[in-house]
């Protein structure tokens, strides 16, 4: 069985590509495309090469945020954005090997849709946007509502990710994420904090316990009433304690071949509390 095979050099004769095919399946470092290939899991219509797209693989400052086009890879992201996107920059370096990292990118994660991506808690945490394309326009739509259900996104069958635009979130991050060895593995679950001072505001995601990517809205709740922000004390045990009740409540995981629903449940708690202390600590000491 033959497969169409495009690549446009601009991101106008990329979605026009994409209107005219639009069973083809874009493919920028091919980390996920790839697995579903040799697995022969998911064969495509056709491929969307768009590693050739020069406006999809920058990043700029914007306003308010960051516009991270569609192709920047991980590496990037690690090199070039840990002082603006901490904790999307923390979530980077747990991905893969180098390599993965060198090829993979934060478009392909959302593309793909899988609730274990990486990327996404910090998306949810600092109140992302993504960018889609097609030769109707352009739209943006929440992280939150990108995510329609177990790799399923809001994406339209002729449309492209063009970018993710993040906030800066005048505060500390965290990112943190269990898996069945320290290195190259799916996580078991991930979990993401962003804390915004300025504005007493509290940003969570949750990764790998859910059919989708989820946030934690009633521990957000929590913390901003809670925290001491304008006397930054050392927290209290009951607070990160029931914080991270809060979060696992908001979890729906499954039993899996990395783990139970129990387990994933007990270790977003630990996660929770753990990004917790470390930020209001890294707050505290500012």
């Amino acid at each position: 069985m033959s497969t169409d095979f495009f690549r446009p050099a601009s991101l106008r004769e990329a979605v026009e590509t994409k209107a005219a095919h639009p069973d083809a399946t874009p493919i920028a470092g091919g980390t996920d495309v790839m697995v579903e290939l040799n697995f022969d899991r998911r064969p495509p219509g056709a491929l969307l090469d768009l590693t050739a797209v020069p406006e999809l693989a920058c990043w700029e400052r914007t306003g308010d945020g960051v516009r991270l086009g569609a192709a920047v890879t991980y590496t990037t992201v690690i090199e070039q954005l840990g002082v603006l996107l901490p904790a999307l920059a923390f979530a980077a370096r747990t991905v893969g090997s180098p390599q993965i990292r060198n090829r993979g990118t934060v478009g392909g994660n959302l593309g793909a849709g899988s609730p274990a991506g990486d990327s996404h808690p910090p998306l949810l945490a600092t109140g992302a946007e993504v960018e889609l394309v097609s030769v109707r326009g352009t739209r943006t739509v929440a992280a939150t509502d990108f995510y329609v259900g177990a790799k399923r996104t809001a994406l339209a069958p002729d449309e492209l990710i063009a970018a993710v635009l993040v906030p800066l979130v005048p505060g500390p991050q965290q990112f943190a994420k269990i898996g069945p060895r320290n290195a190259m593995v799916i996580a078991v679950c991930s979990f993401a904090l962003a804390l915004d001072p300025a504005h007493q505001r509290v940003g969570t995601g949750i990764g790998s316990a859910g059919p989708t990517p989820l946030r934690a809205p009633d521990a957000e709740e929590l913390l901003a009433n809670e925290l001491p922000w304008q006397r930054r004390d050392r927290l209290g045990d009951a607070v990160a304690q029931r914080f991270g009740e809060l979060v696992a409540a908001a979890a729906t995981p499954i039993d899996d071949v990395r783990g139970t629903a129990r387990y994933r449940r007990h270790a977003l708690a630990v996660l929770a509390r753990r990004c917790l202390l470390w930020t209001w600590e890294e707050l505290r000491c500012a």
